[in-house]
């Protein structure tokens, strides 16, 4: 086996670079077709989700294949190589075969155990199936992962760990609320009507919304998910289909709006959000909207306006205190009572002190003001002097005067949203500068991953992650064991080669050997061939299952000097039938 993986993925890339990295579908068919083209690669597979582009490829040499990859996947993301290699991750072999089976149980998702990158591992395959870059290996491997991944789900409860990237990004919107709660009665704008807007779709109309309205560049689509949403047993809910060039107008509607699309540019910009809330008023959490700040954020009364009067000054009358101590405060064994607060201090800063403290009697206050840091040349008795002055004053106030630090600035309220949007396509489909605008809640693919980095993980995914272990081992060992199979085949076609030229041999000597006689002597000599043949083959297919046994296929055509081009046809023959026999996926 030599599979080889290179991609990235949102625990490897900012999502500024997986939004630029993004394929297309035309893209996805192109890199494939090069792949495949290319020297190192004879099958190849692309999976390319919201969050992660990775290549797979059947490659007969690691260090050229990986370069190979690597390349071929910055000249179709339009990333260049330079800047996209830091963000790269390989695996090779057994390690990409546990990957991506991790990935197919859930357990690289942005939301852990969500079940959705199924569907679209299936549709990487069967993509790569009518392309026909898929071969023995890239079938058996995304198969397998389906299946592994079936099993995580039926086995654990690894879908109690998370959720699938819809019902998650809902559930921020809804600032970890009951999504229900927070949905019901709204008015929900779908754009796009794919498998995770359709998704969406669904999931708002079974959370109880008031009506959803999908839009779609091709219209059908749009009007077909529509149907199914009104029409369902479980999302009996107002459904209609508008237009793309409708969505300016519904968006004014809309109180939440989830958008996926396909599209290369933005769908919604920050200007026509900021058009679609003018008009409705926002308000603060507390319900009274106050003064609003330029950007649309609440205004809030600094400390001294709340408390009334003017602001406080320093305690004690220390205003004008030469010395600033709050750069101390955080060191360790600091303390405002007694010498161990002015240990270390520059002479020249306690002599001011002292100064400040008796009224300027200290000899140093005629030395100027002083600066932090200041180093000062004094004679030991000033300097004792000084000392003493600022620990009397020490003692009798019980601790050091010094300036108070400013009262720190109350954040300011953003106003209740009256907007809330999702956006779940990368590249993004809705502008950034969208969370600035006051009224406005926006969740996307780059908060998601934030969020989800504080998501807690159910005790189902130690279990998960034996099941991986596992079918990677038992992967592995069919896979080494399925290699040795043409070189036994073609050993076996050699001997009854040999078995049948031998009887040949007997018929032109013994011309007179009639046909039971020959037919016994027949079974007899292929009896003895099988039974020198069973044991080994059997042996070496077991010992070939085991890590490193890949080796026994060359010892067998070394030893038996089999012909490799006859091997390569068993296995060509093989890989044949086995396509043919499989069908799409």
């Amino acid at each position: 086996m030599s599979l080889l993986v290179v991609g990235l993925s949102h625990r490897s890339a900012p999502v500024s670079v997986l939004e630029r990295a993004s394929l297309t579908a035309d893209a996805q068919v192109k890199l494939l077709q090069d792949t495949v083209a290319a020297e190192p690669a004879t099958e190849a597979a692309v999976l390319a989700t919201c969050n992660r582009i990775e290549l797979y490829a059947d490659v007969d040499k690691f260090h050229a294949g990986v370069a190979e990859l690597s390349t071929l996947l910055a000249q179709h993301s339009g990333v260049g190589l330079e800047e996209l290699t830091p963000y790269l991750y390989v695996h090779y072999e057994d390690r990409a075969v546990h990957h991506l089976f991790s990935v197919a149980c859930g357990l690289d998702s942005m939301v852990v155990g969500e079940g959705q990158i199924l569907g679209q591992i299936k549709d990487s395959l069967a993509r790569a199936q009518e392309l026909h870059s898929a071969g023995r290996l890239l079938n058996d491997l995304f198969q397998q992962a389906l299946r592994v991944g079936k099993r995580a789900h039926s086995e654990t409860g690894i879908d109690r760990a998370g959720q699938s990237l819809v019902t998650f990004g809902l559930e921020q919107l809804a600032r970890g609320g009951d999504v229900r709660e927070w949905a019901r009665g709204k008015k929900a704008l779908v754009i796009g009507a794919g498998s995770m807007s359709s998704l969406a779709a669904a999931t708002l109309a079974r959370a109880g919304v008031a009506e959803v309205v999908v839009a779609n560049r091709t219209f059908d689509r749009a009007e077909r998910l529509a149907r199914i949403l009104s029409q369902g047993d479980d999302t009996d809910v107002p459904a209609r289909a508008v237009p793309m060039e409708s969505v300016p107008v519904e968006l004014t509607r809309a109180d939440v709006a989830v958008s996926c699309t396909g599209a290369t540019g933005l769908v919604l910009t920050a200007e026509a959000v900021a058009q679609a809330v003018e008009g409705r008023a926002p308000m603060s959490p507390a319900g009274d909207a106050g003064p609003v700040t330029p950007d649309g954020t609440a205004r809030t009364a600094g400390p001294d306006a709340q408390r009334g009067g003017p602001p406080v000054t320093a305690v004690g009358g220390e205003d004008g205190c030469p010395l600033d101590l709050t750069a101390v405060q955080g060191t360790a064994g600091f303390s405002v009572l007694g010498e161990a607060a002015v240990a270390g201090m520059a002479a020249a800063e306690l002599e001011q002190h002292a100064a400040w403290v008796d009224n300027g009697t200290a000899g140093g206050a005629q030395r100027g003001p002083a600066r932090p840091g200041a180093t000062g040349t004094l004679d030991p008795a000033a300097d004792a002097d000084a000392i003493a002055a600022l620990a009397a004053t020490a003692a009798a106030a019980g601790r050091i005067p010094e300036r108070r630090r400013p009262e720190p600035a109350e954040e300011p309220q953003r106003p209740e949203p009256v907007l809330f949007l999702l956006d779940l396509a990368m590249p993004r489909d809705i502008d950034a500068a969208a969370h600035r605008l006051a009224g406005v809640r926006l969740v996307d693919i780059e908060s998601l991953a934030d969020a989800s980095a504080d998501a807690p993980m159910a005790a189902d995914v130690d279990q998960v992650r034996r099941i991986v272990s596992d079918e990677v081992a038992a992967f592995g060992a069919a896979l080494r064991a399925a290699h040795i199979t043409p070189t036994v085949v073609a050993l076996r076609t050699m001997a009854a080669d040999v078995v049948a030229s031998e009887i040949a041999r007997l018929d032109g000597r013994l011309p007179g050997l009639d046909d039971k006689h020959r037919a016994e002597i027949t079974q007899t000599v292929r009896r003895v061939v099988d039974k020198l043949l069973h044991a080994p083959t059997v042996r070496v297919k077991q010992l070939a299952a085991e890590p490193g046994g890949a080796g026994y296929a060359d010892a067998l055509r070394t030893l038996f000097d089999l012909d490799p081009e006859t091997v390569a046809a068993v296995s060509r023959a093989e890989d044949s039938t086995t396509q043919r026999d499989r069908g799409p996926a």
